[in-house]
């Protein structure tokens, strides 16, 4: 079941710069709470229209929780609850942030640490512990003042919009590593993953949202991957698998995993391939393998888009695709060009 969770009022905030390791840019650590009173009414909705809680997250380290050097600061925080622990373990985090930005094309950026007081989850009130990387300005036109009218000027500062990457961290399951929600909209490569893989160091929390997205993903890695191996599967014959996988999805509430692979793969060899797919993928990715359970529709409609149903013929012509495969036929002339030949009923 998803939880309800409203965020709380701002309490405290610093800012430190945190450089680029690997070209010794160094950091520069604030030593007091900033004042905010003048620009708090925006600070708070840039927090609330960013952060997104269908998919909640927890700290993670084997062989132990205590390990995770984010988790102990965060431990800290929480415990000590005044202004002195609040720098001095923001500080500890700008440092260990600057260690974990180590890769050339990680960005410089301001990071603010914040506390949230009074959130609501579900029923129950806990405080939050935030903080967001800035790394990609905004450049804006300032209008200034001139003796002969008005002039503009250049001016760069932090998007109120759109986050780069932000974590808050609410005081709820400490044992389990706590309850994550995050933003990272710079993770494009491999290099980007800094931020949840080897700063924060967390794992998606095994609820409806991540179980559907789980499943999703592995049926279109098995269709896109495993089976290209295969010449007798077509491009087409793909697209209707993919597609069956997202009607599975959308016209049922619950997964059933034995129901899944009939109603998808209907063959029984290329079942026991998926299974054999699905059982390595989950093992390579660290998964809990899971078999049944409610279908998240905020995760399907997440995913569907990642699902296509088109074939691209050249540059001249796309095909759209959404079942029939009996009714299509591949095949090339005489004079070696390929064809589509396509049986239809009616035209709509």
């Amino acid at each position: 079941m998803m939880q309800k969770i409203e965020l709380g009022t701002l309490d405290q905030l610093i800012i430190h710069n945190i450089g680029n390791k690997s070209s010794e840019q160094g950091v520069r650590l604030g030593n007091e709470p900033i004042n905010y009173d003048n620009v708090a009414e925006i600070l708070n909705k840039l927090i609330t229209s960013n952060f997104k809680f269908d998919q909640l997250f927890q700290f993670h380290l084997s062989p132990s929780l205590e390990l995770n050097p984010v988790y102990t600061i965060i431990n800290s925080m929480f415990d000590s609850n005044d202004i002195d622990s609040f720098v001095i373990q923001s500080k500890n985090l700008g440092q260990y942030l600057y260690e974990k930005s180590n890769h050339p094309q990680i960005k410089a950026g301001e990071l603010a640490v914040f506390y949230l007081k009074d959130c609501r989850i579900d029923d129950e009130s806990v405080d939050c512990i935030g903080f967001f990387k800035s790394e990609n300005k905004q450049k804006i036109l300032r209008i200034e003042d001139t003796q002969s009218g008005y002039g503009l000027a250049e001016a760069e500062g932090l998007s109120i919009q759109k986050l780069d990457k932000g974590c808050l961290i609410f005081n709820l399951n400490r044992d389990q590593g706590y309850l994550i929600a995050i933003v990272d909209n710079t993770n494009k490569n491999n290099e980007a993953k800094y931020w949840t893989d080897e700063f924060l160091n967390i794992k998606a929390i095994n609820n409806a949202y991540h179980q559907t997205i789980q499943i999703m993903e592995t049926a279109k890695q098995f269709i896109a991957q495993s089976m290209d191996t295969e010449n007798e599967i077509t491009k087409s014959k793909k697209i209707e698998l993919l597609n069956r996988s997202v009607e599975y999805f959308k016209n049922n509430q619950q997964f059933d995993s034995k129901n899944f692979q009939q109603q998808v793969f209907v063959e029984d060899g290329l079942i026991q391939k998926y299974q054999d797919f699905s059982h390595s993928y989950v093992q390579q990715n660290e998964l809990e393998p899971v078999y049944n359970f409610t279908i998240s529709p905020k995760a399907v409609k997440k995913q569907q888009k990642y699902f296509k149903s088109v074939v691209k013929l050249d540059k001249n012509f796309h095909l759209y695709i959404h079942g029939g495969q009996d009714m299509i036929e591949k095949g090339q002339d005489d004079d070696g060009r390929k064809f589509y030949k396509i049986y239809y009923q009616q035209e709509n």
